[in-house]
């Protein structure tokens, strides 16, 4: 595969001062006036103490190795390697001496309030590494499409954003394409059927996604959808690889790891805005899944933390 190459030093000026980290962790991305993608050619040598952000980040090494620690898992990323990290994923990097690699920030704020998007959010549940090996039916097109964004954010062409973010869109769907595909979800379905179900849980996980932090249970949503209990549970687990209560627990608690950095708000408020029915419910679970409570996450992440 042939890289075209790009003028790192005129590429690299675009990182001046728009990534700050706040106390708490949280990295502040300032995108450009009425824009919502930063695109940066990062040859710094410095690590990157633990922070996340609410922009999805992708890594894409172009020259040597590079290090991407998420929940005390070392991903070594080497040229080729694409690597994206979920809004509000909590990790650090580690550079070499020497090295290349382009960074694409994405505020996706507007795109998840799309139709089906929830879907595609519980593949990106957690960081994937994108490369031949993991995703060899997608990874040619994924890697030009990022080739694409990066060619048209530099060369500064006036329909710029509007493209990438179509490139972007176009990414997600190869995405959930490939896990649709590959999974052979719903396996003892005819065709039709399957078309059917998958039609229907793209409803369900965008009901889940805008109403995780009321009280409803599976028994409701199977019920609304027209199944019985364990014919929902035993297809939803098909389709997300989790069970029904897992899939809203992880979701919640990513709601609640985002709340915790208002310190404005008490730990019982965050449980409840999150869904939780009790304290005690959300402690346990924040823990399981976290390792830590969320006290202690909070103030863990108080910390300072370096720019990356």
């Amino acid at each position: 595969m042939t890289e075209e190459r790009v003028d790192y030093n005129s590429a690299n000026d675009d990182f001046s001062g728009f990534r700050t980290v706040r106390s708490d962790s949280q990295e502040l991305v300032s995108f450009h006036q009425n824009s919502s993608v930063r695109i940066w050619c990062n040859t710094q040598d410095e690590d990157f103490a633990p922070h996340w952000h609410t922009a999805l980040e992708i890594i894409m090494p172009v020259e040597n190795w590079y290090d991407a620690i998420v929940q005390d898992n070392t991903v070594r990323l080497t040229p080729g390697d694409i690597f994206l990290i979920p809004s509000g994923e909590m990790h650090s990097l580690k550079a070499p001496d020497e090295g290349v690699r382009f960074v694409f920030l994405f505020d996706i704020t507007a795109i998840s309030k799309l139709h089906g998007f929830a879907s595609i959010q519980s593949v990106m549940k957690e960081p994937l590494l994108i490369n031949k090996n993991t995703y060899p039916h997608i990874y040619d097109d994924v890697y030009h499409i990022l080739l694409q964004m990066r060619n048209e954010y530099f060369n500064r062409n006036e329909f710029a954003e509007l493209t990438i973010f179509s490139l972007l869109l176009n990414l997600f769907v190869k995405l959930g394409s490939n896990h649709l595909n590959d999974v052979n979800l719903f396996p003892s379905a005819r065709p039709y059927k399957q078309k059917e179900y998958m039609n229907k849980f793209n409803d369900v996980m965008d009901y889940i996604d805008a109403h995780y932090m009321e009280d409803f249970t599976l028994e409701d949503v199977a019920a609304a959808i027209g199944f019985s209990k364990y014919h929902f549970s035993r297809l939803f687990k098909q389709y997300t690889d989790c069970s029904f209560c897992a899939y809203i627990c992880r979701r919640r608690i990513k709601a609640a790891a985002e709340l915790l950095e208002q310190p404005d708000l008490s730990i019982t408020e965050i449980a409840m805005q999150s869904g939780f029915p009790s304290i005690s419910t959300f402690n346990r679970v924040f823990r399981q899944q976290k390792n830590c409570s969320p006290s202690e996450y909070r103030e863990k992440n108080r910390h300072p933390a370096s720019v990356s």
